[in-house]
């Protein structure tokens, strides 16, 4: 049985249901249509003690799923205004939040591309996929946001100094690495895709985690990157807080001879100051309360109608992805003129700045 509800196809195979991601166009960018598609299939297969299993991939092997659909977010800011947009927003949340506390065990195939909102969709997941050809990121600091869809509470429960870099860089990781995160369980070789698929629509005498083994890569690398204990040194700043750990983890930075301290520091020079900011003080709280992924899911929620309310959002989507001129105007333009009062304001519900 096949269906075709908005962006995405919909088929069952016996006690299998699968879902699949289907705008590769738009790389399967994630909107409030596709989020409420993907729920109203959940719903039903939830309660239908037939479906026993669920599979989530994407139709192309380029992206699972690129993220949200940031043009459709600016283009709404700009006619409705901020908080219309974010009700749109919070839609694709809701969706991620289903995927994470199904009660029937969903796999997902995060092969190419998944960032953003495609790490909220596919790795949440109780069984999660990744290839060779992977590549997840949080590069929400670039745009002027901060790491949402639950991506924060991701990068928190990552290995500790990893997990700020990869949130404040937005940096990609590959397979292997996002299995080291804890992003992803399985790494499984592309060339295997299709016969990994096929086993879990049609074994349903097998476990997913038996399937899973079986076609995942024997010798999985566990290791972040060849210069983990650099990198792990450098970043063991989160205690310190922005203002002064940024500008020491920046002078460590400007010290290093090595090509990813070269990179790292021309990313974090060019991100929105205030982002950096406030995901840093996200990371703290998430570490200092030790909060679950609904609480990290709300703190998000209220942070995101704070950051697209300001100016660097829009600013930031109209340099790398409207004009793509990559030279966006931030406000503050410099990290030392962000002011903490205005950072604390989006934890505990003030006027928006």
């Amino acid at each position: 049985m096949q269906d075709t509800i908005s962006a995405i196809q919909c088929t069952r195979h016996g006690p299998v249901g699968r879902i699949t991601l289907d705008r590769p166009g738009n790389l399967n960018a994630v909107d409030r249509a596709m989020a409420e598609a993907i729920m109203e299939v959940l719903t039903q297969w939830r309660d239908d003690p037939a479906v026993e299993r669920v599979l989530l991939d994407s139709s192309s092997s380029k992206a699972f799923c690129a993220g949200g659909d940031i043009k459709a977010l600016y283009r709404s800011i700009q006619e409705d205004g901020p908080e219309a947009a974010h009700g749109n927003m919070v839609v694709p949340y809701q969706a991620m939040q289903m995927i994470a506390d199904y009660p029937k065990p969903i796999i997902t195939i995060m092969d190419g591309i998944t960032m953003g909102g495609g790490v909220g969709l596919g790795a949440h997941a109780r069984h999660r996929v990744v290839t060779e050809r992977s590549v997840l990121a949080m590069p929400e600091n670039l745009i002027g946001l901060t790491p949402d869809a639950g991506g924060s509470w991701l990068l928190a429960e990552a290995p500790r100094s990893y997990g700020l870099r990869f949130a404040l860089t937005g940096d990609r990781m590959l397979g292997a690495q996002a299995v080291a995160m804890g992003f992803a369980d399985h790494l499984v070789p592309s060339e295997s895709l299709e016969a990994l698929k096929a086993a879990l629509l049609g074994d349903i005498a097998s476990s997913e985690e038996t399937i899973l083994r079986h076609y995942a890569e024997i010798n999985q690398t566990a290791s972040l990157d060849v210069s983990s204990e650099a990198i792990g040194k450098c970043y063991d700043v989160e205690d310190l807080g922005p203002q002064k750990g940024l500008a020491l983890l920046l002078s460590r930075l400007e010290s290093s001879d090595e090509v990813w301290a070269k990179t790292d520091l021309s990313r974090l020079l060019s991100v929105c100051p205030f982002s950096l900011h406030v995901t840093w003080r996200m990371q703290q709280r998430l570490h200092a309360r030790q909060f679950s992924r609904d609480d990290a899911f709300a703190l998000e929620t209220e942070l995101v109608l704070h950051m697209i309310s300001r100016p660097d959002f829009c600013e930031g989507v109209r340099a790398r992805v409207i004009d793509k001129d990559n030279t966006p105007s931030w406000s503050p333009a410099l990290l030392s003129d962000v002011k903490p009062e205005d950072v604390e304001r989006c934890f505990n519900g003030g006027e928006l700045q």
